[in-house]
């Protein structure tokens, strides 16, 4: 147990998590508030930490049954550094699409957590950069050189600050929405319109922790405005190729954005798309579905194309990566299908 002393001196304390309730925060205990917002955490590790004075708010130590209201300021203090902060160098080989004294844009491979985080402390790209490049600056999370990231089972570029000036302006660049990206998706059904334009609100889904949705009716105003522009590419029988443009850059924004029109991203297991969402009942196409989700086992992202203006000459800059094997690999099959199917009737 800390005393008193210990607990209200913040110098002896490490802040772990820090969260600001919304403005439409119902009174909600304290422990059940952090439940839905700190991954893999439990309610029995919460109540711990209120018991042993860790969990402040608005800078004071409350019990768990506090009640947490509109723009209450949570935060979790632990004696002890976050295991992200404790950054090793590790020496992963990294696919460098360009570099130079300002920049480096890297091609992320399919499964690579891109910081660390929860339960994914080793192997990131961080833990990467921070061995092949010294003194890279950090962002406003204390993350070192990074911009923007994408998705840990999705592949494709980040463009990464190598110094103080760079990150300011690249920063500037997201959250102004002059970077142009652009992502390849696969997606459940056969997309309607040949292009199209998903607005709505992205927020935590307080059904499912784990999962993002878009804020609707009443609730329309919470969560944080995300727009997403798509493009049919091909159409392939049960499954679209579409191409997504991000206006904005919120988490799982294309996945959560997708499933809200309908066309959940395939084999996203996240969000329910690594079960057969259309097609046949046929056994001989559950074997086919279940192939393609052995070829590609994730969820069917790319983020293809990078744009942005380089901090010191001005130049706009644009990178590409080609799909990876796996998703062309799935594409593949389903052109054979959708081929197949049309020779069949």
């Amino acid at each position: 147990m800390q005393n008193d002393d210990q607990v209200t001196d913040s110098d002896d304390l490490f802040e772990h998590h820090s969260f600001t309730a919304a403005s439409g925060q119902e009174p909600l205990r304290v422990d059940k508030f952090l439940m839905n917002f700190i991954e893999n955490a439990t309610r029995n590790k919460i109540q711990a930490a209120a018991k042993e004075g860790n969990i402040f708010v608005n800078g004071t130590p409350v019990k768990q049954n506090y009640k947490v209201k509109a723009f209450d300021e949570v935060k979790v203090l632990l004696s002890y550094p976050p295991y992200e902060n404790l950054l090793t160098p590790e020496n992963i080989p990294l696919d460098i699409v360009y570099e130079d004294d300002d920049l480096l844009v890297v091609n992320k491979q399919a499964g690579m957590v891109v910081h660390p985080g929860h339960g994914n402390y080793s192997g990131t790209l961080i833990n990467a950069l921070v061995y092949h490049f010294e003194n890279l600056p950090n962002n406003s999370s204390d993350r070192p050189g990074l911009v923007h990231r994408i998705d840990k089972d999705t592949s494709g570029l980040l463009v990464v600050a190598k110094t103080e000036k760079a990150m300011t302006h690249l920063s500037k660049q997201f959250f102004n929405k002059t970077s142009e990206r652009e992502y390849v998706a696969i997606v459940w059904g056969n997309v309607n319109e040949d292009e199209g334009r998903v607005e709505g609100n992205i927020g935590r889904n307080p059904k499912n922790r784990l999962q993002n949705i878009v804020f609707e009716g009443d609730e329309a105003d919470k969560g944080k405005s995300a727009v997403t522009h798509y493009k049919v590419i091909e159409r392939l029988g049960y499954v679209s190729l579409v191409s997504c443009q991000l206006e904005t850059g919120r988490t799982h924004q294309i996945r959560v954005h997708m499933k809200h029109i309908g066309h959940t991203l395939f084999n996203d297991d996240r969000y329910g798309g690594d079960k057969i969402l259309k097609g046949t009942t046929f056994t001989k196409y559950k074997q086919f579905v279940d192939n393609c989700f052995k070829v590609l086992p994730r969820q069917a992202l790319h983020a293809k194309t990078l744009g942005f203006e380089h901090p010191t000459t001005g130049e706009f800059l644009k990178f590409e990566a080609d799909l990876p094997q796996d998703m062309q690999q799935c594409i593949q099959k389903w052109h054979n299908y959708a081929k197949n199917s049309i020779n069949a009737n």
